[in-house]
């Protein structure tokens, strides 16, 4: 079951241009400079129920844009979208009971006030019953250890704490599908591993479907099983992690650890040589080649350690985009 279908999806924003001066701002009173955006061109994709997916791209290729037509914030200027089998931009009371859109640069808990108070205006909202919202809300603020926080001004905690919070509120109506735009911006390291942990806990027992934008490669890796590509306004890719990371060549990391210096000269007649630190040192080879160089390594260099893994999903991702901007 599809729980998003997306055909034709184009949307266009009209702005002015306005020069610098006092003579431009008159002119602009009688005549304006009209130009036109298109933030996202010809977008098609359908996302099956229980799915995690990586919606990727750099800073205005159009990620949030269609996030928000996928939400009803925003209305196409052309193409069909059905969410959950409704039209978002109808904006039916039924269909916003059934998502939740967290945005990492936007909040929707008063701050104010203690957590749980915006708490009890969302089960109000929503109408959840008594009994599960007290469920509900018990079980994820556990998971997410702040049951002793539910009291505290949000504004007093800290940018952890308050996303965490974020997330309780995002999920209290118990959504079927949920938008997640950068939901770990700014957090440190182990608010990161937590989120994340909640959301791959989420996805095995609710069978929550995702849609996830993040600049945060271990967030992806972690947690999705296929990525959408936006470039320019246009989806460019749309496959499985494995399969973008084997893109364009199919490369292998080669990482060693020697128990002898290790030279780059030597190093560079096995291929590009990504980093070396004497003893230890990191090559990249073409795939097909990956098992004649590790031969070839251990017969002729006294191995330690030795192991061969897919590149950083950042760098494949770089290698589609500069592909891309060579076909364009």
């Amino acid at each position: 079951m599809n729980v998003i279908e997306v055909e034709g999806l184009s949307k266009t924003f009209k702005f002015y241009r306005k020069p610098q001066g006092l003579s431009a701002s008159l002119k602009n009173l009688w005549r304006r400079q009209i130009e036109y955006k298109e933030a996202v061109k010809d977008v098609s994709f359908s996302i099956e129920q229980g799915q995690v997916v990586a919606f990727l791209g750099s800073n205005g290729a159009g990620k949030t844009t269609t996030m928000k037509m996928l939400s009803g914030i925003l209305h196409p200027t052309q193409g069909k979208i059905k969410v959950l089998g409704h039209t978002p931009s109808e904006r039916e009371e039924r269909f916003k009971k059934r998502f939740s859109i967290l945005m990492g640069q936007k909040h929707q808990l008063w701050p104010d006030l203690p957590a749980i108070d915006s708490f009890t205006l969302c089960q109000r909202i929503y109408e959840i019953p008594t009994s599960l919202y007290k469920q509900r809300l018990a079980r994820l603020s556990e998971v997410l250890s702040v049951s002793h926080l539910l009291d505290i001004q949000v504004r007093r905690l800290s940018l952890g704490e308050r996303m965490k919070m974020e997330l309780i509120a995002a999920l209290l109506h118990g959504p079927e599908l949920l938008f997640l735009d950068e939901p770990t911006i700014g957090l440190d390291f182990l608010s990161q591993r937590a989120v994340m942990r909640f959301l791959q806990q989420l996805v095995k027992e609710d069978n929550l479907t995702i849609l996830l934008t993040s600049h945060n490669m271990a967030d992806i890796s972690a947690l999705c099983e296929r990525v959408l590509v936006i470039q320019n306004g246009q989806l460019i890719f749309d496959d499985g992690i494995a399969s973008l990371q084997n893109s364009l060549g199919g490369l292998r990391r080669i990482h060693i650890e020697s128990e002898t210096p290790l030279h780059s000269d030597l190093l560079r007649r096995y291929g590009k040589v990504i980093n070396n630190d004497i003893h230890r040192a990191e090559l990249e080879v073409a795939d097909g080649a990956a098992n004649q160089v590790l031969q070839q390594l251990l017969n002729e260099i006294m191995i330690k350690d030795i192991r061969v893994s897919a590149p950083p999903l950042e760098d494949s991702l770089e290698r589609l985009y500069s592909h891309q901007g060579q076909v364009a």
